[in-house]
């Protein structure tokens, strides 16, 4: 009968060290869920700030007056916290614009013709990734949408929009 009582006690240390290690995982668990208990709750209330945040800016946007009339700000859309590319209008200067939209300007000046993304990305110095350039044509998108580059000169093709004497865009005749 020895044998069995071996048995059992091997048994029993085995369940013994399986439940040891399992309360081992279990406070390791504890730990994490801890600091991840932590960090959400950090994150619940930056956003319930940020949200505050942005509904006052937003609403004392809203009720200010603008001298222009076009709404919540010089330039017509609300714009808080974010670099923007305002629409263009006669006397409204590049330097109105986010630094690296000047430089795609500038680039687009020093060709002096229509460019692809990926020439005005090359000359920039940005990187001509295939991701990296389709971002670079949202932007260029954006400024043609704006009326700082002409529109797609031709498929796929950025350049400055012709402007008459009084800087506006001049009419196709």
């Amino acid at each position: 009968m020895g044998s069995l009582i071996d048995e059992l006690q091997r048994r029993e240390a085995a369940a013994r060290a399986e439940a040891e290690e399992l309360r081992g995982q279990i406070a390791q668990l504890s730990e994490r869920l801890a600091g991840a208990g932590e960090r959400l709750s950090r994150l619940v209330i930056t956003r319930a700030t940020v949200d505050g945040v942005l509904s006052e800016a937003g609403e004392r946007a809203s009720s200010a007056a603008v001298p222009d009339g076009t709404g919540p700000s010089r330039f017509g859309h609300l714009s808080i916290g974010v670099l923007t590319v305002p629409p263009w209008r006669p006397g409204l200067e590049a330097s109105a614009l986010p630094e690296a939209c000047r430089d795609l300007l500038e680039v687009a000046e020093d060709a002096g013709r229509p460019l692809r993304a990926g020439q005005i990305a090359a000359a920039a110095g940005l990187s001509t990734d295939k991701a990296k350039v389709e971002g670079l044509r949202a932007k260029l998108k954006r400024l043609a949408e704006r009326g700082w580059l002409a529109g797609e000169a031709g498929p796929g093709l950025f350049g400055l929009p012709a402007r008459n004497g009084a800087g506006e865009a001049a009419k196709p005749g």
